[in-house]
C-alpha cells in the first residue's frame, strides 16, 4: 500500500499538467504571480481584515474606471469620426472643362408654329395681368427657324396633332400673410390631377418669376414633340458665329478643342476641353497671358426671350467627362465688357464605407445613370428623379435624359403630369424623396473658386479699330455700341491647389494605444498582465468543469454500488489462503475473525478477493466479504468445500 502511494507521488511530480486543488490555491497562485499592481496586496495582507477589504475595493474601482474608459473609446471608435487634413500641391495640371453658351435657343421649324402660339398666349396673358400692351414682333416671330430636313413628315404629323392647352391660364390670387397680418397678391397657375381634383396654385410673388415658369410648362409639352436625338452639329450655326476668337497659352485653339450641344434653355453650347487628355491643354504657367481668351458674340436678340432674361453668355467651368448642368451652376457674362476669371482648383478626398458615404465611379450606386459621362452628385439626383416621375406619372421631363422606353410629358397625353411633377419636384428639394439616400458624394472630386474681374470692351478710343479688325477676320457686321460682343479670360492664379483629405479620428492603431495608455495608468501593466487574466478566466473555466465533472461521477459511482445483483464468483484456493493468511496475522487465538476484503472483477467477470486491512476490527461475530457494498457471511458448509 504505501508502494502504490509513493507512485501516485512520483507521478503527480513527473506530470505534465500541474493544476489546482481549490479555487482558493488558484487565486492565490495568481495574486502571488500576476504582474498587475496591487493584486498581492489581497493575499499578502489576508490577515488584516480592513486592508485587504480596501484593496480589494481599490482594485474593483480601478476595474470600473477602466472599462468606463473603454466604453468610451469604443463608442467613439462605432461612431467612425473623420477630421480633416489639409496639404498643398505645386505641379503642372491639365485645364480645367469650360462650357459657353448664347442663352439663345433654337426655334427648330417642326415646332415654330406652335411656339409662335405661346407668344401670342403670353402677351395676352401679361396684358390680362398687368394691362401691358406688348406687340408680336416683341417676341420675334419673324426670326430664322431651324430647319430639319429629315424630319418633314415627323413635323407635319406634330402639327397636326398638338394643341396648346387653354386650362393653365395665368391668375392672380391673394393670400393672407401670417406674419404681417396683410394680404399679398401672388400670380400663378391650376394644376389638378387627372380625375380634376386634389388641384393647386403653382404661385409666385414676383410676377416675372411666373411668366417664365408658366412659359417654360408650355414649352417643355411642346418641345417634347420633337424626336430625342437630334444632331444639332449638322446645323447651319458654327462655333464662329459665336466665337469670334479663341487663344490658349497664346496659340489659337484648333476645331478638335471643343465638342457642340444644345440646351433647350441656354441655346447654343461649346465645351472646350472636354476629355482632358490633350497634352494642348496643359497648364505650366499661371496668370492671364497663359490662359483661355474668348472673344463672343452677345446679341441681346433673343430667339424665345421669355426663356430667359439675361442678355449675354453663360460660363461654366467644371471637372473633365461631367455634364455641364447650367442650370444649377455657372455665371453670365455681360455683352460690352471685358471679364477676367481667376480659378483656384481644390480637391477633396473622402473616405467612404462606415466614415462616410460616397463612391469612386458610381457602380456602386443603385441608381441607373442617364447620362454618359463621369458620375456626379447632380447627375445622379437629376437621374433618380427621371426614373421616379417616369414610374409615378407615366412620362419623363423634358430637360432630363429619357430611361429606355420612355416618352416625354406632354398635357395632350398626359393631362395631369405637371401635377405630378411639381409635387414629386417639391419632396425632392424638401429631401422628402429618397434620392438624396440613394445618391452619395464621389469619393474624390475637384472644386474650382473663382474670383472675377469687370472692365467696359472695348473702349470708346479702340471700339472703332475693333469692330474694322472682327468685321474683316469674322463678318462681324454689327453696328450697336458695343452691346454685342464680350471679352471673357480664364486663366490659373497659382498652379498649387489644395488638397482635404478626410482620415480617421480614431484608428485601429490609436485605439490599441488609448487602451494601453489606460490601462497603463489603472494597474501599470502591460499586454502579459491581459494575458495573465485570459489564463485566469479559463483556469476558473476548467476547475468548474472538472468539479462538476467530478460531482457527477460520484453519484454515477454511488448508485452502482447499491447495486443488489453480484455475478459470478470464483475464488481459487490460493487466492482464499491469502486472504486466510492475511486475515489471521495478529487476530486473537479465541477469536478469529478473517479481515474484510474487496471482490475485483477480471475481463472473464470473474471475482477475486483481495485483502483491504489487517488492522481493522471487525465486531461482527462471523467474518465476511464486502462485494460491491454488500457483505457475503460465510457458512460451515461452504469452508468445508474449500477445505476439501
Amino acid at each position: 500500500m504505501e508502494q502504490e502511494v509513493a507512485r501516485e507521488e512520483e507521478e503527480r511530480k513527473e506530470g505534465l499538467i500541474e493544476f489546482y486543488d481549490s479555487f482558493k490555491d488558484m487565486f492565490e497562485f495568481f495574486c502571488k504571480n500576476t504582474t498587475i499592481h496591487g493584486t498581492i496586496r489581497l493575499v499578502c495582507s489576508d490577515s488584516n481584515k480592513m486592508k485587504t477589504a480596501f484593496w480589494t475595493l481599490l482594485l474593483l474601482a480601478s476595474f470600473g474606471m477602466l472599462y468606463w474608459q473603454f466604453a468610451l473609446m469604443f463608442s467613439q471608435y462605432w461612431a467612425y469620426p473623420v477630421v480633416l487634413t489639409m496639404s498643398m500641391h505645386s505641379e503642372p495640371k491639365m485645364f480645367p472643362a469650360i462650357t459657353i453658351c448664347n442663352l439663345d435657343p433654337y426655334r427648330f421649324e417642326l415646332v415654330s408654329e406652335h411656339l409662335v402660339q405661346l407668344d401670342r398666349m403670353a402677351e395676352e396673358s401679361i396684358a390680362f395681368l398687368y394691362g401691358i400692351n406688348t406687340t408680336a414682333s416683341l417676341f420675334h416671330m419673324n426670326e430664322k427657324n431651324i430647319h430639319m430636313r429629315d424630319l418633314s413628315s415627323t413635323g407635319n404629323l406634330s402639327r397636326s396633332s398638338f394643341k396648346l392647352s387653354q386650362n393653365f391660364s395665368l391668375l392672380r390670387t391673394t393670400e393672407l400673410n401670417n406674419k404681417t397680418g396683410k394680404r399679398q397678391s401672388h400670380v400663378g397657375f391650376r394644376l389638378c390631377n387627372a380625375t380634376g381634383g386634389n388641384c393647386f396654385y403653382k404661385t409666385y410673388s414676383s410676377g416675372m418669376d411666373a411668366i417664365l415658369e408658366w412659359y417654360r410648362f408650355h414649352y417643355m409639352n411642346i418641345m417634347s414633340q420633337l424626336p430625342v436625338i437630334i444632331n444639332i452639329s449638322d446645323h447651319e450655326e458654327q462655333i464662329e458665329d459665336m466665337v469670334y476668337s479663341c487663344q490658349y497659352d497664346g496659340e489659337p485653339c484648333r476645331p478638335s478643342d471643343y465638342v457642340h450641344f444644345h440646351h433647350p434653355v441656354f441655346g447654343s453650347c461649346y465645351t472646350f476641353n472636354s476629355k482632358g487628355t490633350d497634352s494642348f491643354w496643359t497648364a505650366t504657367k499661371p496668370g492671364i497671358p497663359y490662359g483661355l481668351s474668348l472673344i463672343l458674340r452677345a446679341e441681346q436678340k433673343d430667339h424665345i426671350p421669355l426663356l430667359s432674361t439675361v442678355a449675354g453668355v453663360k460660363v461654366m467651368i467644371h471637372n473633365h467627362n461631367q455634364t455641364p448642368f447650367l442650370e444649377h451652376e455657372g455665371f453670365d457674362i455681360r455683352p460690352g465688357i471685358a471679364t477676367t476669371i481667376g480659378i483656384q482648383q481644390d480637391e477633396v478626398n473622402r473616405l467612404g464605407g462606415n466614415y462616410g458615404k460616397c463612391t469612386t465611379d458610381g457602380s456602386d450606386v443603385n441608381v441607373k445613370l442617364l447620362y454618359n459621362n463621369s458620375y456626379t452628385l447632380q447627375a445622379c439626383l437629376h437621374s433618380c428623379f427621371q426614373h421616379i416621375m417616369v414610374r409615378k406619372c407615366g412620362c419623363g421631363y423634358y430637360y432630363y435624359p429619357l430611361p429606355p422606353g420612355a416618352e416625354y410629358c406632354n398635357y395632350n397625353k398626359q393631362p395631369a403630369w405637371g401635377h405630378c411633377f411639381y409635387q414629386l419636384y417639391n419632396r425632392l428639394r424638401n429631401h422628402h424623396l429618397n434620392c438624396f439616400d440613394q445618391c452619395p458624394k464621389p469619393c474624390r472630386e475637384s472644386l474650382y473658386k473663382v474670383s472675377a474681374g469687370t472692365a467696359k470692351w472695348p473702349s470708346a478710343k479702340s471700339q472703332d479699330w475693333v469692330r474694322q479688325a472682327l468685321r474683316h477676320q469674322n463678318g462681324y457686321n454689327s453696328t450697336s455700341n458695343r452691346k454685342d460682343i464680350a471679352k471673357v479670360t480664364i486663366f490659373y492664379k497659382q498652379l498649387y491647389y489644395q488638397s482635404v483629405n478626410e482620415s480617421p479620428l480614431l484608428s485601429d492603431n490609436l485605439l490599441l494605444s488609448s487602451m494601453g495608455s489606460q490601462w497603463s495608468l489603472w494597474f501599470g501593466s502591460s499586454v502579459l498582465s491581459v494575458v495573465e487574466m485570459f489564463e485566469l478566466l479559463i483556469d476558473t473555466l476548467v476547475l468548474s468543469l472538472l468539479f462538476c465533472y467530478q460531482r457527477v461521477w460520484s453519484r454515477k459511482t454511488l448508485e452502482v454500488a447499491r447495486t443488489p445483483s453480484i455475478p459470478n464468483m470464483s475464488l481459487t484456493l490460493e487466492n482464499y489462503r491469502v486472504v486466510q493468511e492475511e486475515a489471521g496475522k495478529g487476530a486473537d487465538p479465541a477469536h478469529t475473525h478473517p479481515s474484510r476484503v474487496t471482490i475485483a472483477m477480471d475481463s472473464n467477470s470473474d471475482l477475486h478477493l483481495h485483502p483491504l486491512s489487517s488492522k481493522v476490527e471487525m465486531p461482527e461475530s462471523h467474518p465476511d466479504v464486502v462485494l460491491n457494498g454488500f457483505r457475503y457471511m460465510k457458512d460451515s458448509s461452504s469452508e468445508m468445500e474449500l477445505n476439501h
